[in-house]
């Protein structure tokens, strides 16, 4: 990075946008499709991972070069904080919603639903217990995920993580190399174990418990929260092993690390997530 440049770095045409919309395009076609039965959906989902693949490794290999041949400068710096900061900011919002989802139907609606004058037009056998399997059964009986032993050790091992990465960046501000290749290399394994523990904790959900999306509006809330958290977790790990990789190649001074950083700020938002679901969904 070329600290007093006296430019601000603008970025020429590109086609990255447009693939990646077109990318978009065929997600959409394929689970739609996949989802209501139709025999292309899987098809056109494997198209638009394998061009959304092309897209992101062309992208950042040239937002990489760029780095690389100094054309930011402390003003693109800077610009890339804020950008960063609005879109953790967006993904906090992204996650209140199903916390405010939850929150709504355990607090408010479920009691509304359990009151007097709602039994008595809707439905006089309804119990407002949560979780719940709806008026006369209409849900199959389930059982609850409880704290333990998955989520306990879950917990503990994104905590760990988050001590490791703190570790790895340490490590590159005081310029040790071999510290800062462990430190990332065991956040992202720590995050690998832990998305095996809750593909297992699925396993267990849907083969032993019957708890499953269809599980009335504890099971989805259930699956949304936790399946986009393991989703982000699986994003942060991949992008962290790609920073290790740039670690590796020596991208990446102690004044001039900001893609570190980037990095770093997801993953202990993510951390930050799921001690409120293994409060609110495992314990509560």
């Amino acid at each position: 990075m070329r600290a007093n440049a006296p430019y601000y770095f603008v970025p020429g045409l590109s086609q990255w946008p447009v693939l990646g919309s077109v990318a978009m395009f065929f997600f959409i076609l394929g689970m739609s499709q996949w989802v209501n039965g139709g025999q292309a959906g899987p098809y056109l989902f494997a198209l638009s991972m394998g061009i959304l693949i092309y897209v992101l490794t062309g992208w950042f290999k040239h937002v990489v070069g760029e780095s690389q041949s100094g054309q930011y400068s402390a003003r693109v710096d800077v610009s890339f904080r804020w950008s960063m900061g609005w879109f953790i900011f967006s993904e906090v919002m992204f996650f209140a919603a199903f916390f405010g989802a939850l929150f709504y139907a355990r607090q408010i609606a479920m009691p509304w639903l359990g009151d007097i004058d709602n039994k008595a037009f809707l439905w006089p056998d309804f119990t407002a217990n949560w979780p719940n399997t709806g008026p006369a059964g209409t849900v199959d009986a389930f059982q609850t995920m409880g704290p333990w032993p998955i989520p306990t050790i879950n917990t503990a091992l994104l905590l760990t993580s988050g001590l490791t990465l703190t570790w790895a960046h340490h490590a590159l501000i005081a310029n040790k190399r071999s510290q800062l290749i462990w430190g990332l290399g065991l956040t992202v394994l720590l995050g690998a174990v832990f998305m095996g523990f809750q593909v297992y904790e699925y396993i267990h959900a849907y083969r032993d418990l019957n708890l499953k999306m269809t599980s009335g509006i504890f099971g989805s809330t259930f699956f949304m929260l936790t399946g986009f958290h393991g989703f982000h977790v699986t994003i942060g790990a991949i992008i962290l092993f790609f920073i290790m990789i740039r670690c590796i190649k020596g991208h990446f001074t102690p004044e001039s690390h900001f893609a570190f950083e980037a990095a770093a700020w997801y993953w202990h938002f993510v951390d930050v997530v799921w001690l409120g679901l293994y409060v609110i969904v495992y314990w509560l």
